[in-house]
């Protein structure tokens, strides 16, 4: 596996935002330093397999959903800031996932069984400790503290408790809703046509995004070669390119599209996630924001940020649950516009470990119509083999 660095793109929107990624980026890396080889790119691993049931020679985490090994993977290269052939053998640049050839693997094994270990004795088995717990990025752990280069200064004993005229979590999205033009203009607006251009790695293409409530989205990008699409239709996710067969989401980022394809995530935040809490104001640069925790039964957490002024939504933070812990999603907007009498964002920025993009709407269109049709998963290209993996997001 290789650590995902492709240049394909594809799309798919937050909210009121969008959600992209780089077409090796989530998807199909290769199996892991558990050791393993997993089912062909593009095909989807049957439902209700383990990992130990759909790849070969897994050992460790033969016992975890089989959509799950992948993201477990990408957690463990980002975690030592690594690519695949760090641990798995690789021949004529292909990787040769089943073997154990290197040693690297077999290490990486029993660092898994470790940490598992650590978690069940100590925290109920809840991933607290994990890889970048030790490897903050590098190959090897660093046992020794580290001088810094500038003082540091010195930290209070105890965290800094919330003034106590900070907003409550209802008072921060009424704002938030108001500075969006406010419920009514918000449930107006039905679907939304936005096309602008998507960039990263110096590399620019064209792009365009459907949506239409209560939670359709579907994104098209396209490149010199044709097109990619990533869409939800309201039950699920899916993902394709010009000419092969479209790949259903795993169910990871089956839950995240939900959140992504939801339309007015505003005025419906409190029906995704019920605990809604505020949190001290934090810094983004040299700005404080205030912070609202969002939760729901069987989802990681959502962290949002508002300008303490505008009330508008500035930063996203999503997580991936993967059995060795949470791989993370940023995602910042700016350049809000008015639109019809409600506020959108034509810029937004979505950053992952493994690197970032930018997504500049140049034109909106609102209360078009869309056929439902245009989110539907097509059916394969006659003749046409498995897919290859492409972004899940």
């Amino acid at each position: 596996m290789k650590k995902p660095r492709g240049t394909a793109f594809a799309a798919f929107s937050l909210g009121i935002a969008l959600a992209v990624a780089m077409a090796a980026a989530r998807a199909q890396s290769s199996p892991a330093q558990s050791g393993g080889a997993m089912a062909a790119p593009g095909q989807a691993a049957p439902a209700g397999k383990t990992a130990g049931e759909t790849g070969k020679n897994i050992q460790v985490l033969k016992d975890i959903p089989t959509e799950q090994l992948v993201p477990t993977m990408q957690f463990i290269a980002a975690s030592l800031n690594v690519e695949c052939n760090f641990c798995h053998v690789e021949a004529d640049g292909k990787l040769q996932p089943e073997k154990d050839d290197k040693q690297e693997k077999l290490t990486a094994r029993k660092m898994i069984v470790m940490t598992m270990a650590i978690n069940k004795d100590n925290f109920n088995a809840r991933p607290e400790v994990t890889c970048y717990s030790c490897h903050r990025g590098a190959h090897e752990p660093t046992p020794t503290p580290v001088i810094a280069d500038v003082a540091v200064p010195p930290q209070p004993s105890t965290p800094p408790t919330p003034a106590a005229n900070m907003p409550t979590a209802d008072q921060l999205l009424d704002k938030y809703v108001q500075a969006l033009g406010g419920a009514d203009a918000i449930n107006k607006v039905t679907t939304r046509i936005e096309k602008g251009n998507i960039e990263a790695q110096g590399q620019k293409f064209p792009i365009e995004i459907y949506a239409k409530t209560p939670d359709k989205r579907i994104a098209v990008t396209h490149q010199g070669n044709g097109e990619s699409y990533t869409a939800f239709d309201g039950q699920t996710g899916w993902m394709g390119n010009s000419g092969r067969p479209a790949r259903d989401m795993n169910p990871a980022d089956v839950q995240s599209g939900k959140i992504d394809a939801t339309f007015h995530l505003a005025t419906d935040l409190k029906q995704l996630f019920p605990r809604l809490r505020a949190g001290a104001p934090e810094k983004i640069g040299d700005k404080e924001f205030y912070v609202l925790y969002a939760a729901a039964q069987g989802q990681p957490p959502v962290k949002l940020y508002f300008g303490e002024q505008t009330g508008l939504l500035v930063r996203l933070m999503r997580y991936t649950q993967t059995p060795l812990g949470r791989l993370p999603v940023q995602i910042d907007y700016a350049d809000y516009r008015d639109v019809d009498g409600t506020k959108v964002p034509f810029r937004w920025t979505l950053a992952r470990v493994n690197g970032r993009f930018t997504i500049q709407i140049d034109q909106v269109q609102q209360n078009v119509p869309i056929d439902d049709s245009k989110f539907a998963k097509p059916a394969a290209p006659a003749g046409s083999g498995p897919g290859p993996g492409g972004p899940q997001h």
